[in-house]
């Protein structure tokens, strides 16, 4: 039966020599939430911008780094992220670029009479577009090591397509065979 003190006890992992063992704990104060890992991802996505992100939640920076070292399914939720924010940014100044961006300055003399008007551009784009540039590959990166999955259905290498059932078969045959051949 658990005590009434158990509930707020986590699994933390001990490495001994005999290998690990696990051993009950206190949760950390400061331990991130399930909410709170879903509210930076989604600021991520939205800011690309790691430190706005822990911002967001009350978390500093190198602690979502630590966090990002120690778990493998954050790290892969944290690159998604960044590749959907960076394709939103590369998709503005895409559209700047060809479509251009213009501002008009309206300037009125003191009876409210249009005085001048002045016509702003926006800066050149193309130091944005270099940037992104050198960030597709880190993209291109993310996506192989991810085999196609990721990315708003590019790619048909989840778990449950044929492909990757024919491939554990390919596996599970090759045990089974290995395994006759040791008895």
């Amino acid at each position: 039966m658990a005590k009434a003190g158990e509930a707020a006890l986590v699994p933390q992992r001990q490495a001994r020599a005999s290998g690990a063992r696990v051993q009950q704990r206190r949760e950390r104060r400061d331990a991130w939430t399930k909410a709170e890992e879903r509210a930076f991802l989604a600021t991520l996505a939205e800011s690309s911008n790691v430190s706005e992100a822990a911002r967001a939640i009350g978390k500093c920076r190198q602690g979502a780094y630590d966090r990002r070292k120690r778990r493998a399914a954050f790290a892969r939720a944290w690159d998604a992220a960044l590749e959907q924010g960076y394709c939103e940014i590369e998709m503005a100044l895409m559209r700047a670029a060809l479509f251009g961006s213009e501002s008009e300055e309206i300037v009125l003399d003191g009876d409210g009479a249009v005085k001048s008007r002045k016509v702003k551009r926006a800066p050149d784009l193309s130091i944005g577009l270099r940037l992104l540039q050198h960030h597709r590959a880190r993209v291109a990166t993310i996506r192989a090591a991810a085999g196609g999955r990721g990315g708003g259905g590019r790619g048909g290498g989840g778990p449950d397509t044929a492909d990757a059932k024919a491939r554990v078969r390919k596996m599970l045959d090759e045990i089974r065979r290995r395994r006759a051949a040791g008895q």
